[in-house]
């Protein structure tokens, strides 16, 4: 007699608990409470009932929603006890926490995107058989597909690609896994040379382990998925451009062909979308570094390199100038260190094994050879290393502006968002083991600060932890990288900040934290982090004598609120659309005299806001009063002043507001309380 299973408990969101046969399916669950829930539904949440989970996001959630697209994190097996999104077809075998996901769940919508890429790469293959395929994951804004294939896309070529999408969507092919013995697929593969999936399968399974396909029609992807149920569920989606990018990211492979989408749940998303992408053009910082004067990439110099205007200087030193107060009065020490040291520093560090690649080449001088700094860390422990240190001393805090310099590849730089050589707000905290939860609070505390203070009021934190399986890409023992995984969960836990757990996204030498935040197109930016190293304090012997009058070696927190001053000034130029705030503006008043015998008037007026601490200028052209306005609303001014000889007369000012205009008259010391108001609280309105 065949025996029958036990049958399996579902907890669900509500606090209910349902019985179902073991190998029912989340799309069992679904119809099992209403048919509509079940025509709704996309992609089901789990985790073994055993488990408490956290409510964050785990590692596995994230890679398989594809959000970070990196090799490591595409392809690692799944955990067993992990958090993770299914297909609604997935057999349930154990007691499980289910939840149902559908268009009203962020995460859905990666699933989503992740299904239209599959889409595309079907159109691609069924219009161009000869393509090979790369991999094609979700992003925060849409998808992107690898491609190679020797004739270049045109753009009618990606015209006809979504075309064809929507002859897939309309086929309303199901989405099938299907498993197949590693061997069988490496050996397929390389018979069809397909070089991309191959080097996946090599690098991300194991020998004897059977790998994960997802299959649509004809179509099948090497793929841990989970995907939409069916094509049909791929509704509103757009082929958008086509961009190079080299294989593994090396100039000296094979360039393949990326093309990018989007897709959402509906048109009426998609149309939002595009005037989403209209209103981030209009911002772009670029641009308005270029119409505002504040920044240039000069060719002849090379890419990648700022040079920063008078202007942009002058919001520049106001950032720095902040963070450095801000610095002594959060307990830190400011310190100046060189570019550029001995390969040996970079041996010692483990920068040259393990960072290499992105560090400009080393420079023969006469002692040895020599690297730019990529980083300020060993340079901050030898300052520590100067001189002993007991537990007294600890925490020692150091904290430095200092310039770094990366070797960004050609076509990844980005204006000021990714750039060659910039200006890291890097500071290292070295302290007791007992006393590194209070300092990664406070750092995550003074992160929040950085952001409030510069007009963001939302942000989202993920912690990237290291992939055990990639034993390779890091250093340090598999106790240590616990004990810094788990000081860091519980550092977020104590703030109660909900975050997202990255597998294998962690530094070599420890694990860390991002703090992204949201800009007024909701757009996310990586900017802070918070990292805990436990390895280059033992590579570099640091030590410090405790109170049991024994030696031991310190633990370091690298922190970096700005993460660099040109990407965060990016950021704030598009999230303000050049428009700063009044204590940012570097002109906060322009100042227009009718004609040339109010000069005189103007310029007293100039002198006393200077005294007061403003930034003034005054236009002292021989034009109209409107060409006058015009050019300092185009400049983006927080105030402009007429003055006349009314305003001549009485001691005032006729003033306007940017985007409010025309104020009226107003005392002249009246326009300066209100204006010092603004400055010395920091304020984001005018």
């Amino acid at each position: 007699m065949t025996a029958i299973a036990d049958p399996i408990k579902v907890h669900l969101p509500d606090g209910s608990i349902k019985e179902f046969p073991a190998g029912s399916t989340p799309f069992d669950v679904a119809q099992s409470i209403s048919p509509r829930l079940a025509a709704a539904a996309i992609v089901a949440r789990v985790r073994p009932a055993s488990t408490n989970g956290t409510g964050n996001d785990s590692d596995a959630h994230a890679e398989a929603a594809g959000e970070a697209p990196s090799e490591a994190g595409m392809y690692a097996a799944e955990e067993a006890n992990a958090e993770r999104l299914v297909d609604l077809s997935t057999p349930l075998k154990e007691d499980m926490w289910l939840q149902l996901l559908t268009e009203k769940d962020a995460d859905a919508l990666k699933v989503v995107r992740h299904s239209a890429a599959h889409v595309m790469a079907t159109a691609v293959l069924e219009l161009y058989p000869e393509t090979k395929l790369g991999h094609g994951p979700a992003t925060d804004a849409g998808f992107f597909y690898d491609f190679y294939r020797p004739t270049p896309f045109t753009p009618e070529d990606l015209k006809a690609i979504e075309a064809k999408m929507a002859e897939v969507v309309a086929r309303n092919e199901p989405f099938v896994r299907e498993w197949e013995p590693r061997e069988a697929s490496l050996e397929r593969f390389k018979a069809g040379n397909d070089f991309m999936k191959a080097h996946f399968v090599e690098r991300f399974t194991k020998p004897g382990e059977e790998i994960s396909f997802y299959r649509n029609g004809k179509f099948e992807d090497f793929c841990r998925g989970p995907h939409v149920p069916s094509t049909g569920r791929v509704k509103a989606y757009k082929v958008m451009n086509l961009a190079g990018a080299y294989w593994l990211g090396d100039e000296k492979n094979p360039q393949l062909q990326r093309i990018y989408g989007t897709a959402f749940f509906s048109n009426k998303d998609l149309e939002q979308h595009f005037a989403r992408l209209e209103e981030a053009q209009r911002r772009d910082h670029r641009v308005l570094g270029k119409q505002l004067d504040l920044f240039s990439i000069q060719e002849v110099a090379g890419p990648g390199l700022i040079f920063w205007h008078p202007k942009g200087a002058m919001v520049r030193r106001i950032m720095e100038d902040w963070m450095r107060d801000e610095c002594l009065r959060h307990g830190y020490e400011l310190v100046y260190t060189p570019h550029v040291a001995r390969v040996h520093l970079w041996q010692i560090s483990g920068h040259e094994g393990f960072y290499s690649q992105n560090m400009f080449t080393p420079m023969e001088l006469d002692d040895a050879d020599y690297r730019m700094k990529p980083m300020n860390c060993p340079f901050h422990i030898l300052i520590y290393k100067n001189s002993p240190k007991s537990y007294r001393d600890l925490p020692v805090r150091y904290a430095e502006l200092g310039n770094v310099y990366r070797y960004e590849r050609s076509g990844t730089m980005h204006g000021l968002l990714r750039v060659r050589g910039f200006t890291q707000d890097d500071a290292h905290i070295f302290c007791s083991p007992d006393q590194i939860e209070d300092e990664v609070v406070a750092c995550i505390e003074f992160a929040q600060l950085v952001l409030s203070t510069f007009g963001f009021a939302e942000f989202k934190v993920e912690l990237s932890t290291w992939d055990p399986k990639d034993r390779k890409s890091y250093t340090g023992s598999d106790e240590n990288w616990e004990l810094a995984i788990h000081s860091l969960e519980n550092a977020l836990g104590r703030k109660g900040i909900p975050y997202k757990t990255i597998r294998g996204e962690a530094a070599f030498y420890g694990p860390k934290i991002d703090i992204k935040l949201v800009d007024v197109l909701g757009r996310l930016w990586q900017l802070s982090t918070v990292q805990f190293d436990f390895n280059m304090p033992a590579r570099f012997e640091m030590e410090y004598v405790g109170e049991d009058g024994e030696r031991h070696q310190p633990v370091m927190v690298h922190r970096a609120l700005f993460g660099s001053v040109e990407r965060f000034f990016g950021v704030l130029v598009e999230h303000y659309a050049g428009a700063f705030p009044l204590w940012l503006a570097p002109v906060q008043v322009g100042i227009v005299p009718i004609s040339e015998r109010h000069l005189g008037y103007a310029e007293k007026i100039q002198a006393t806001l200077q005294n007061a601490g403003l930034r003034v200028e005054v236009d002292h052209r021989n034009e109209k009063m409107g060409a006058k306005i015009r050019d300092f609303t185009m400049q983006k001014l927080p105030y402009i002043l007429v003055v006349g000889d009314k305003e001549a007369e009485t001691g005032a000012v006729s003033l306007r507001v940017r985007g409010q205009g025309d104020q009226g008259g107003m005392p002249l010391e009246e326009f300066v309380g209100r204006a010092r108001g603004l400055v010395e609280s920091k304020s984001t309105s005018l």
